[in-house]
């Protein structure tokens, strides 16, 4: 994170006594240089996954940063693809990085995912490590914005990462940063959301079904299996309900 490419320790410690928004358009010419970029080896296997799934013809970005979702989705998509992120300075970004030479062209809109400025135009909307930034009680309204956002029958797209046990060294990092944010945020305005462990996988599959979504779980086995036989990750996929035979839609 502190290479030549990379931001300094100064320039992460200016973004994180900013608010988050201007926090990531500070971080954006050099967030691909940086471990908050989802991974490819994260990347590819939700791709090969949603691959059976379609085809799709509209796909969203949700918190697209630098626009390595929306690169999936070009891949997924017949007909358009669309980022959507509330900092300029990342889009700006997207802009510049992501330019298909073939396949479905792309827009970027700089929007909050709170308050989607859409309607119901996708058949697929992807997320990749967004989720941090939205606290518990926000997500029964973030998932609203997306079912509102897809077509009947869309689906909506994430990986989740098992989390690591309390015997591993990744846990007690994780559970320092968290608490590190919180008495940042309880010392200084504006606040900067970003936990790791607020994530749930058990609350957030009950918050998805009372959004009106339906969920099913796809394992991803690039990532291993656990010793108890669980996979160390899946791919949440919550799709929007088909309306009855012989409904009509208000």
């Amino acid at each position: 994170m502190f290479g030549p490419e990379g931001p300094s320790l100064r320039e992460l410690a200016v973004q994180a006594l900013s608010s988050v928004e201007r926090g990531y358009d500070l971080l954006a010419p050099k967030f691909d240089h940086t471990p908050f970029r989802t991974p490819d080896t994260v990347l590819e296997p939700v791709a090969k996954a949603l691959g059976p799934l379609g085809p799709f013809d509209d796909g969203l970005d949700l918190c697209c940063g630098t626009g390595a979702g929306a690169e999936v989705l070009t891949g997924l998509c017949r007909r358009a693809v669309t980022g959507v992120d509330f900092s300029a300075g990342m889009l700006d970004v997207a802009r510049q990085r992501v330019r298909p030479a073939c396949g479905p062209g792309v827009a970027w809109v700089r929007g909050d995912a709170r308050a989607l400025p859409f309607g119901s135009a996708f058949d697929l909307v992807v997320s990749f490590g967004a989720f941090g930034h939205f606290l518990p009680r926000e997500l029964p309204g973030l998932f609203a914005q997306v079912h509102s956002v897809l077509r009947p029958g869309g689906r909506f797209a994430f990986p989740v990462l098992a989390p690591p046990r309390p015997a591993r060294a990744g846990f007690w990092m994780l559970l320092g940063f968290d608490t590190v944010m919180r008495v940042r945020n309880a010392l200084w305005r504006p606040p900067f959301v970003m936990y790791y462990r607020a994530f749930r996988l058990g609350a957030i599959l009950g918050e998805l079904e009372r959004a009106g979504f339906t969920v099913d779980l796809y394992p991803l086995p690039e990532f291993g299996w656990r010793g108890d036989g669980s996979p160390r990750a899946r791919l949440v996929v919550a799709r929007r309900a088909q309306p009855a035979a012989g409904s009509v839609n208000s």
